[in-house]
């Protein structure tokens, strides 16, 4: 099944180092008939990750946009930007088998991907399988229940 939603978008978002893995995901987009917004950045000049994860974010975790897809060298920054926000679990995956399990266990809702460290061909792949996974549930939801900050209980 599919996890995206018929009246949201994806929201996109790179740094430099991710800018031409972006164009090449949504050109697959394109193809594929899905709607998206891009909140940058618009060239591969060498920019700040933060300036467009802070703005996708927000668009996931105020219902804008499902779900997210972000990119820069590593990943790491930008999964760390957008983990700052309290309604977003962002992925940092460089296999299909780790974006089926953070769509599967974690409800993950933003996608990152390496861009200095996966193929396009791989980097597609991944993105396909993290769209055409749901969330399995059960005991998971019970652990995605405790990763906000707010309310919780620390023993």
């Amino acid at each position: 099944m599919n996890i995206l939603k018929a009246d949201k978008k994806i929201g996109m978002c790179s740094d430099h180092a991710g800018f031409d893995l972006k164009c090449a995901i949504q050109n697959w987009l394109d193809v594929k008939g899905y709607a998206y917004k891009d909140f940058g950045t618009d060239s591969a000049e060498s920019c700040d990750y933060p300036d467009f994860a802070h703005p996708c974010a927000l668009a996931v975790e105020s219902g804008e946009c499902y779900p997210g897809i972000a990119m820069c060298g590593s990943g790491n920054g930008i999964a760390m930007t957008l983990n700052k926000h309290q309604g977003v679990r962002a992925a940092l995956c460089w296999t299909p088998e780790l974006a089926r399990l953070a769509r599967a266990h974690n409800d993950a809702n933003v996608l990152v991907l390496p861009a200095r460290f996966i193929a396009v061909e791989a980097a597609l792949e991944i993105v396909d399988v993290f769209l055409n996974t749901d969330f399995e549930g059960g005991r998971h939801q019970r652990r995605i229940d405790k990763i906000p900050v707010e309310g919780c209980v620390c023993k």
